[in-house]
């Protein structure tokens, strides 16, 4: 028995199973219509927040650099996707403020090194160990390094920019550059590739 409202009088009637099913189904086609467009936009996300963060972690490093008069080293690591910050000398068994990273997993990276003709003297660069919970191997073969000075500048042989771009579409797909600036100060986020140093 439906029971009538108080000012009309009219019965009150809810949805029938007929009518859910059929807005169910709406709603089923309209996601699977849009299910590629939100892939996409999700694993664009994912490279965005990756490159803002590496940016984060250079300034980071040059402010941390300034702040305790020690150089700072921001190493990449290829082959366990992870990168991280340390001080590039220490007194202590390991920097106890260093951090690290794991690469997003829809992300790769790659290194513009600093022409090699410009090099005028190769600095030698030491890392103290690797904390115990830190997963960054002990030699510096396989590592990418980004030096920054107590002075707040960027080290002569840094990398002239490091590129990210999304692992599903490698060539097609959109690519972040975080690369120096032009009076090579700092690092900045480019969406548009930046030109090799003259």
């Amino acid at each position: 028995m439906t029971r009538p409202t108080p000012r009309t009088g009219a019965p009150l009637r809810g949805f029938t199973l007929i009518e859910l099913i059929l807005v169910m189904a709406m709603l089923l086609s309209v996601l699977s219509l849009a299910a590629p467009s939100l892939s996409r936009f999700f694993r664009g996300r994912g490279l965005d927040a990756e490159a803002q963060r590496f940016l984060a972690l250079t300034r980071y490093a040059q402010s941390r650099a300034v702040a305790e008069g020690v150089p700072m080293v921001l190493w990449l690591d290829r082959e366990q996707r992870l990168y991280g910050v340390e001080a590039e000398f220490s007194y202590t068994d390991y920097d106890e403020r260093a951090v690290e990273y794991p690469l997003h997993e829809d992300v790769e990276f790659e290194v513009m090194p600093f022409p090699q003709s410009a090099l005028t003297v190769r600095l030698p660069l030491s890392l103290p160990p690797p904390a115990p919970t830190s997963r960054r191997p002990e030699g510096l073969r396989h590592l990418e390094l980004l030096r920054f000075t107590p002075e707040g500048t960027l080290g002569d042989q840094n990398p002239l920019w490091v590129s990210f771009r999304s692992r599903h579409e490698p060539e097609a797909g959109p690519k972040l550059w975080v690369a120096q600036s032009r009076n090579r100060l700092r690092y900045e986020l480019r969406t548009d590739e930046p030109q090799l140093l003259r």
